[in-house]
C-alpha cells in the first residue's frame, strides 16, 4: 500500500534443531547466567534473588528450574513447582518465572521450555498448571495464552500496606 511504512521484522535466529537444543536441569553455577538473561529482559539485575531461588529450589523433588541451551549457551529458563491446598486448591503446578533470550523468541524455545516443565509437573502427579501475570504484561500474556492457558477459578486481591 502506498504511504504505509511497516516496522522492520525482528531479527530471527535459525530455529535450533533437536541436536542443537538442550533442555536440562539447572546447576548452581547457572544462577549468574540466568541473572544476566533476566537483567537483559527486565533491565534490572537481581543477583541476590537468583542465588536465593537456586538455593531454595535445588534438590527439591517437586520444584524445577530448567535451562534451555542452544549451541551450548544458555538461551532460556523456566521455573516451576507443585503447590498444594492454598485456598482450597488441590495440588497444581505453578510456573512463576520464564525467560527467553530476545533473539530466540520466534523459534519456539519458550514453548519447548513450557512443554518440558508441564511434563515434569505431570510426573509429580498434578493435573493443572497455573501462573500469575501483571495485567499489562502483554508479551507473557500472549505467550501463555498461545500455550492454551486461560483465566482460572481464582481472583488475586491486594491492598497497599502504606
Amino acid at each position: 500500500m502506498e504511504g504505509v511504512i511497516s516496522a522492520p521484522a525482528p531479527p530471527r535466529i535459525p530455529s535450533p534443531d533437536a541436536d542443537d537444543l538442550t533442555i536440562r536441569d539447572a546447576r548452581p553455577e547457572d544462577a549468574a547466567a540466568v541473572d544476566r538473561l533476566d537483567a537483559r529482559i527486565t533491565e534490572l539485575a537481581k543477583p541476590d534473588y537468583w542465588r536465593e531461588i537456586f538455593a531454595r529450589f535445588s534438590g527439591r523433588p517437586d520444584s524445577h528450574i530448567l535451562i534451555a541451551e542452544v549451541g551450548g549457551r544458555l538461551r532460556g529458563f523456566i521455573i516451576g513447582e507443585v503447590r498444594a491446598w492454598e485456598f482450597g486448591s488441590p495440588p497444581s503446578g505453578w510456573i512463576f518465572a520464564i525467560g527467553v533470550h530476545p533473539d530466540h523468541r520466534l523459534n519456539k524455545l519458550g514453548s519447548r521450555l513450557f512443554e518440558a516443565m508441564c511434563q515434569r509437573l505431570r510426573e509429580s502427579g498434578v493435573k493443572t498448571v497455573r501462573t500469575m501475570l501483571a495485567r499489562d504484561d502483554n508479551l507473557n500474556m500472549a505467550f501463555f495464552r498461545s500455550q492454551g492457558m486461560m483465566g482460572g477459578p481464582f481472583t488475586q486481591l491486594e491492598m497497599p500496606l502504606d
